[in-house]
């Protein structure tokens, strides 16, 4: 009876909007929902620069839904101004990935049990808040105008995660999905673009306030100035701790 009732009340909820939070995944599972993040990983710039890696593979595995959480999820220090230079690098690099998550279990764990015991629920420890506003008035100041940047681009998200749905193509694309033909799209590994129109090329290291960025043919606007530039160079951007160099490209292919 149960099996039967609950076999009925998913076909009830066929129609529904469903999503499945998962940390494992294989060619297919896009098919039942599946958004995939990538684990339990470590608060450093290796593994932030391993996510970028993983976000792309899998979109071209199939499975556009992805996520990690912003930051890593061990070993974050919330007094650490290192940390939370990590933090909102990831946190800038995360407005263009499919799902935004911000999640983590932060450093110190000097925070009290609730419970005494050994078992049972509030004896283990627990930690540091991990909200945007947990990390001083500067930080806090980044990801809110970052956050406002991802309200902004819900509709264009919205018309991508469409597209997944009917075609299977990735919210976050390597160069050469969207350029197959330019050699040079099929080597870089540390930009992408998100959906059709804007190029993300996120800071991946400590202490990074530039990097070059490669721009393919066609007309390019640098978002944080509004400057445009041709295409087929590689440019350097200036990358201060509020920013993250993004382009948005000129086409005659109409947006989403």
């Amino acid at each position: 009876m149960f099996a039967k009732g609950f076999y009925d009340g998913m076909v009830k909820e066929k129609q529904a909007n469903i999503v499945n939070l998962v940390r494992s995944a294989w060619v297919g599972s896009q098919k039942y929902a599946a958004l995939v993040w990538s684990g339990d990983v470590p608060s450093t710039f290796e593994s932030f620069r391993d996510q970028v890696a993983a976000g792309l593979n899998m979109g071209i595995a199939g499975i556009p839904w992805w996520t990690a959480d912003i930051g890593g999820f061990m070993g974050g220090n919330v007094q650490d101004p290192a940390f939370i230079q990590l933090l909102i690098r990831w946190f800038q690099f995360a407005v263009f990935c499919p799902v935004l998550r911000m999640h983590g279990d932060r450093d110190p764990h000097d925070i009290p049990a609730y419970s005494d015991k050994d078992f049972g629920g509030g004896f283990m420890p627990t930690g540091q808040p991990n909200e945007l506003w947990s990390y001083g008035e500067e930080a806090f100041n980044i990801m809110k105008k970052y956050l406002n940047v991802r309200f902004s681009l819900k509709p264009y998200i919205l018309s991508l995660m469409k597209e997944a749905h009917e075609t299977g193509a990735p919210l976050m694309r390597a160069m050469f999905y969207e350029f197959p033909q330019d050699k040079k799209c099929w080597e870089i590994k540390d930009q992408y673009m998100f959906g059709p129109e804007y190029l993300v090329a996120p800071v991946l290291y400590a202490d990074q306030y530039s990097r070059g960025v490669y721009l393919p043919a066609g007309t390019w606007e640098y978002t944080p100035d509004g400057k445009t530039y041709q295409g087929g160079q590689t440019i350097q951007c200036e990358a201060p701790i509020d920013c993250i160099p993004v382009f948005k490209r000129f086409c005659n292919k109409p947006s989403l």
